[in-house]
């Protein structure tokens, strides 16, 4: 190696986040494996994962635009999901459709065995915030001081942290970045990653706004990637959005970002504990439609594989699907893309209408 890149990868290897894996850490790490391993084993109908997909996906919406105070309620929510007209105010309405449109971004970068890098977070933040900030900070970071402030009726407006300056944003995205991809090289556990991750990006606080929802969607975007999307059922900023104080408690570990490069144990404590949380109701829906008694039709309709369960997803969110749009999502030939459809034809999952080029498939 010569020293251009020495100094390079010791550049880039600056970041190195201080915890401790405790017992009460490795204890709930343990747990979650467990139950984990008994969504991932359980038979479910495609119907029955797709709705649960379906609701997931909904749920985090809600909750981690909920958390920044968006006032769609969930049934609001799955109506802007289903393309529905919504009586709320235009942000509102931008902010969940951005949250949706990132949200199916992450899936295309798993999809495609994307890296984790900038170009990809800046892509998810001028996702989240199209149509709410300005063209010139979406996807951008920000250019001036940064602070987070509370703001109470009747009270004077309190600074309660301060961002790094602007002209060391670049260097700590880019030491994060690095450190992400170290850290897959030493196998550090996908939910210890998935938590720095989430601390650190609202630590530098990197944005003009949406660091929240960006941070939360990258923790997401992190398990999905390191085998830990358990079916993509679970939805983790509800856990937030359930006791939104102690979110802010657990995650506000100083005033600057100085002090919250301390020890960060005490957040992972919290982060694994919610994932441990969110995974056992999902355990526990999975099992209760598991266990329900099914007949030897449908049980024929239960072993369908992740192309398959993709093709369902796009016809979920999109309403239709043609042979054009198979091909494109799957990247696999005509011939594939026909045997898929017709499979699931068969199976009476899907129905075919229209006819020649300008047929489609849509929901049985």
């Amino acid at each position: 190696m010569n020293k251009s890149s020495a100094k390079k990868r010791k550049f880039l290897m600056g970041f190195k986040p201080q915890y401790k894996l405790t017992d009460k850490i490795v204890g709930i790490l343990t747990a979650i494996a467990e139950a984990r391993a008994a969504i991932d084993r359980a038979k479910l109908l495609p119907k029955q994962e797709l709705r649960l997909r379906r609701q997931a996906l909904i749920r985090m919406t809600h909750s981690s635009t909920h958390i920044e105070g968006n006032q769609l309620n969930l049934h609001q929510v799955e109506a802007v999901y289903a393309h529905k007209k919504v009586d709320a105010p235009n942000r509102d309405i931008y902010e969940v459709q951005n949250y949706l449109k990132a949200l199916r971004c992450i899936e295309q970068v798993v999809q495609k065995n994307q890296p984790l890098s900038e170009r990809v977070i800046l892509k998810i933040h001028k996702l989240v915030t199209d149509k709410t900030l300005p063209d010139e900070q979406c996807g951008k970071y920000h250019s001036g001081p940064i602070y987070v402030v509370r703001r109470r009726l009747g009270f004077p407006d309190e600074r309660i942290y301060t961002g790094p300056e602007a002209k060391m944003v670049k260097k700590l995205m880019a030491e994060l970045v690095a450190w992400i991809h170290e850290s897959e090289k030493q196998d550090v556990h996908p939910v210890i990653v998935a938590g720095v991750v989430h601390q650190e990006i609202a630590a530098i606080h990197p944005f003009a706004d949406g660091n929240g929802r960006t941070a939360r969607a990258l923790a997401t975007l992190v398990l999905y990637q390191r085998g830990f999307d358990v079916r993509r059922l679970f939805a983790l900023e509800d856990y937030y959005n359930k006791d939104r104080s102690a979110y802010y408690k657990a995650i506000n570990v100083g005033e600057n970002y100085e002090q919250r490069k301390g020890d960060i144990t005490p957040w992972l404590e919290y982060f694994v504990k919610g994932f441990k949380e969110e995974i056992d109701n999902v355990r526990t829906k999975v099992t209760s439609l598991a266990l329900r008694k099914i007949d030897d039709k449908l049980h024929a309709q239960i072993y369908l594989d992740k192309d398959q369960m993709k093709i369902l997803e796009f016809l979920d969110q999109m309403g239709r699907i043609a042979m054009s749009d198979v091909i494109d999502i799957l990247e696999c030939p005509k011939r594939t893309a026909q045997a898929y459809l017709q499979r699931l034809k068969k199976l009476k999952i899907i129905k075919q209408v229209g006819k020649g080029p300008a047929s489609a498939y849509v929901l049985a």
